[in-house]
């Protein structure tokens, strides 16, 4: 019975920490003046490219940047648009910018 109990609890986890692809298209809208709207980044802003990134490592760079873990003058940048953000936030972004297709 306990291992059905941990079971559960990883899986509602997993499903509460889970992005919205919909509503991370919504909130990435702030971020295409500099990685595109394609996600494809933009070389005169000095922002990468993110389309098709696991959405794993986007949540964590985003958080870092939020939290100042990773601070230079292009996390400086991005600091004011991620501040408020929440970790669902997060997740949602990273979901839909996971989705987007890499360049070919």
């Amino acid at each position: 019975m306990a291992k059905i109990i941990v079971v559960l609890l990883v899986l509602s986890f997993s499903c509460l920490s889970a992005g919205d692809a919909a509503k991370g298209a919504d909130l990435y809208k702030k971020c295409t003046s500099c990685h595109g709207k394609d996600g494809l980044g933009k070389k005169s802003q000095k922002a990468p490219m993110l389309a098709g990134q696991f959405d794993w490592y986007l949540v964590s760079q985003l958080k870092a940047i939020r939290d100042k873990v990773r601070v230079n003058k292009n996390t400086n940048k991005m600091y004011p648009f991620v501040k408020k953000l929440s970790d669902q936030d997060f997740a949602d972004i990273a979901a839909y910018v996971s989705s987007l297709p890499k360049k070919k």
